[in-house]
């Protein structure tokens, strides 16, 4: 039997690439308060690069949705307002309802254990992770619904969404106090694709994200409305 070697390659990967992830996961994360003005010189002192590299990854942040450029005021990062979390919670129920049918009609067998898995780390974050580790496995959760249901074009719009998505999820489930109640929220979504529902499966995903998402709706106009923007 040929031994695995302990040592794996090392992941080459550009400055760019390193100060991109950074900066996103920040954003994504909260690190990064929405809303909040972010400069050039202050990044690239606290990332050690370049105001160039931390330049055309903020580009790529605002193409992602995560940054905005205001002439003459710089750059800000998104703060999600009353219209953006209506349009991603009808839009994610949309495309993560039609995920849901497909996925319970179409997926192999062997694709299974992959959401079996999600699911169970899932659960695993729930009881025990941080909050940002809760989000970032209830994004791999749907993820993983999206892929299994083997819509190429449907994967491209979501891959697309991805990282506002994930803000959008992080904004929600802050919201939940226990968070068990993640976890009953999802175990119907995936029992119905096991048992291959698949109008049950999408009618779950699509109510999950039109429920939690008015939630969010809710506190965000609330917000909105003391703050008197």
């Amino acid at each position: 039997m040929t031994a695995v070697d302990p040592l794996r390659p090392v992941e080459r990967r550009s400055a760019e690439a390193r100060a991109l992830e950074a900066l996103r996961d920040a954003i994504v994360s909260g690190g990064l308060a929405q809303g909040s003005r972010i400069t050039e010189i202050d990044l690239s002192n606290r990332l050690d690069v370049s105001r160039a590299t931390v330049r055309s990854a903020l580009h790529t942040l605002a193409a992602e949705g995560l940054v905005i450029q205001t002439p003459y005021a710089g750059w800000a990062v998104l703060s999600l307002g009353p219209d953006d979390v209506w349009e991603l919670l009808t839009l994610r129920a949309s495309l993560e309802g039609l995920a849901g049918r497909l996925a319970a009609e179409r997926h192999a067998d062997s694709e299974r254990p992959r959401l079996e898995a999600a699911m169970d780390d899932l659960r695993a974050a729930c009881m025990n992770g941080t909050p940002d580790e809760v989000a970032e496995a209830d994004f791999r959760l749907h993820e993983t619904i999206v892929a299994l249901a083997g819509h190429g074009r449907l994967s491209e719009h979501y891959r697309r969404l991805r990282t506002q998505v994930r803000l959008h999820i992080n904004a929600g489930d802050a919201l939940v106090f226990d968070k068990s109640e993640i976890i009953g929220q999802h175990e119907p979504i995936v029992r119905a694709v096991l048992a291959r529902d698949a109008a049950l499966a999408g009618s779950l995903s699509e109510q999950h994200n039109l429920t939690e998402g008015q939630l969010l709706l809710d506190r965000v106009e609330a917000d909105f409305a003391m703050s008197g923007a």
